[in-house]
């Protein structure tokens, strides 16, 4: 966590700042759903996996077409 509500974020090896204004409690380890600079909520790892495997997929997908 850093100050102000600001947290640095990860997602296969981008780090990115982010704003954690919008959300109680964020702690090192969270998921997090995010858009344009914001944690818009916490979601469970596995919740997490799953949307990070039809990510995945739907790019695998738009590299094959």
């Amino acid at each position: 966590m850093l100050p102000d509500n600001m947290a640095k974020v990860t997602l296969d090896g981008v780090s990115k700042i982010v704003s954690t204004a919008l959300i109680d409690d964020v702690r090192p380890g969270d998921y997090l759903v995010l858009h344009v600079g914001y944690a818009l909520a916490k979601i469970n790892p596995e919740e997490a996996e799953r949307t990070l495997a039809l990510i995945r997929q739907a790019a695998a997908m738009g590299d094959a077409g």
